[in-house]
């Protein structure tokens, strides 16, 4: 750590959506030091060129990753495509601290990341040191870890609520239905045709059905709480909005509770943690009660179905489900509270 107290951090691929999330967030942190920005198509340019929001903060032109002084870094965070962060992560010396937010290190199987994302890991040993980074349930060995696997952005929502509920086995691990509905700032900023606001306003459509890259991720976790292997139906949904996830999950109680148990279970798991929040009896969390925020809002309902429940779960893709949980385990990491530099409240309306 540099001798001014703040860790210098590099933030590769800043000109993106969770990269610029990373900029407005750290630029506020008291702990961090932007020393190095890198956007490979607008390297040389100032940050206010791509992100103009940010053009009044002192931040670092932008650069390649080939230009960057890895002796004047102490962290690392890359928001890079897939399938390209295993090797730009393997060229890290290994004294620097990495939380990944791509999906090169979040499938722990070498195998499973073959299968779903179409090419051989090309970092096997660094796969056996990457920490899967969902703060709430892994923050013991976030705290120890080099590399930390910040998980995606529908996993986040699905899990924290799931886990707490298989964990004290209340619901059943065969029958979990997950259907999620994201707004487009979880497909990226590069420019995609059906991206475009004629294409994606005014209407909603399923995507990646039965074939979701983050499927795997979410049983993953699920098998881990569970003890034996978990499969879950999901479909996540494309929303005309810019930020949030909305997650719905159908679920099969176990024989004699009802969905007062699962609350229950929910508020005690998560009641000295800052940004999971359970929501009382007749609440449904929106997407707009966590705009901007690194909340997890978890609301619960009886089903018309008997024996069954709903449970409702709503985070900021942006934030919570990306580059929020990414700082929040950066403070892990480096033993601050967990809420520095996350303290915004939502905006609203």
């Amino acid at each position: 750590m540099s001798s001014s107290n703040k860790i210098r951090i590099a933030v590769l691929g800043a000109s993106g959506y969770t990269g610029s999330e990373l900029l407005r967030i750290l630029s506020r942190h008291p702990h961090a030091a932007l020393v190095a920005l890198t956007a490979e198509k607008n390297a040389g340019q100032p940050v206010s060129a791509v992100l103009p929001h940010l053009a009044f903060e002192k931040l670092p032109d932008l650069i390649k990753i080939d230009a960057v002084d890895w002796k004047t870094i102490d962290l690392a965070f890359c928001c890079l495509p897939h399938g390209t962060t295993q090797e730009v992560i393997a060229a890290i010396p290994k004294n620097v601290k990495v939380i990944d937010l791509s999906a090169d290190f979040r499938l722990s199987n070498i195998d499973d990341y073959a299968a779903w994302y179409g090419h051989a890991h090309r970092a096997v040993d660094l796969q056996k040191e990457a920490v899967y980074g969902l703060t709430e349930v892994n923050r013991a060995k976030v705290k120890t870890a080099r590399i930390v696997a910040n998980p995606g952005c529908y996993p986040t929502g699905a899990q924290l609520p799931l886990i707490p509920l298989l964990k004290a086995k209340l619901i059943s691990a065969d029958d979990i239905v997950v259907d999620s509905k994201s707004g487009v700032t979880g497909a990226g900023r590069e420019l995609k045709l059906g991206n475009l606001y004629a294409e994606a306003a005014e209407g909603i459509h399923a995507y990646g059905v039965a074939a979701h890259r983050h499927a795997p991720e979410i049983e993953q976790g699920l098998t881990e709480a569970m003890g034996k292997g978990v499969k879950v139906s999901f479909t996540p949904h494309l929303v005309p909005m810019n930020r949030g996830i909305l997650s719905t999950m159908y679920v099969k109680l176990a024989a004699g509770k009802i969905a007062n148990d699962l609350r229950a279970e929910l508020k005690k798991t998560y009641a000295n943690e800052p940004f999971v929040k359970v929501v009382e009896e007749g609440v449904s969390p929106a997407t707009r009660h966590v705009r901007g925020t690194n909340a997890c809002w978890i609301g619960v309902f009886d089903d018309r179905i008997e024996g069954r429940a709903i449970v409702i779960s709503a985070i900021d893709n942006l934030v919570k489900g990306a580059s929020g949980q990414a700082v929040q385990n950066m403070n892990v990491m480096y033993g601050w509270p967990e809420t520095t530099g996350l303290e915004a409240l939502a905006l609203f309306p």
